[in-house]
């Protein structure tokens, strides 16, 4: 009987995992070097497993090094996963929109080359809906005082990049980029998104 009910609770573990996956949504964003966006993103409440790689180009299975050559047409992105229970897909294009200039083509600050391209790889009808309305409201009230650029097309293949590149705001918080651009940022998140960050 002991062995039984054992069976059932690790039955009901499992299911109850399988479920709360279910209720995941996917997203991804590129807009500029991924290790700014991955820092960002990471601080979400709701959002999960972020990754930092590459999509949009045409060579398979890039490296770094291909990328930045600008020969393979990917941009830097991040893909994660979200509970829209917790947030939904506009909070983050809110997010997304406000933690970057959508308006420079090719370009993030410093980085240049359309690897640092603004763009929205959505994954449902949904997502594709709701980020060219949010995109025709920001050029309709013209929020940034010129057109918004940002690409918004069908997610394709997704690469993930090098381990070095994961997780590494926390794992190089010391280094001159991240205390010079991504901390900035980081800052302003933590001032307009306080209510949306993990606690």
């Amino acid at each position: 009987m002991k062995y039984l009910a054992i069976i059932a609770l690790l039955f009901f573990s499992i299911n109850s995992a399988d479920a709360q996956q279910k209720k995941l949504q996917k997203a991804t964003f590129g807009m500029g070097c991924f290790w700014c966006s991955e820092a960002l993103f990471q601080k979400l409440d709701g959002v999960t497993a972020v990754r930092s790689g590459f999509e949009g180009g045409s060579y398979p299975n890039p490296t770094y090094e291909e990328v930045c050559s600008g020969a393979t047409g990917h941009a830097e992105v991040i893909e994660f996963n979200y509970d829209p229970a917790k947030i939904s897909y506009d909070d983050l294009l809110e997010v997304f929109w406000k933690s970057h200039d959508p308006t420079t083509l090719n370009r993030q600050g410093a980085d240049v080359g359309t690897q640092y391209r603004s763009v929205v790889f959505y994954h449902t009808p949904e997502q594709k809906t709701a980020a060219e309305h949010y995109k025709a409201e920001l050029n309709k009230t013209n929020a940034y005082g010129k057109p918004v650029v940002t690409e918004i097309t069908k997610a394709e293949t997704f690469y993930k990049a090098e381990g070095y590149h994961q997780d590494y705001f926390n794992k190089n918080a010391d280094q001159p980029y991240c205390r010079l651009v991504i901390l900035p940022k980081l800052e302003k998140l933590e001032k307009v998104f306080k209510a949306k960050l993990k606690h």
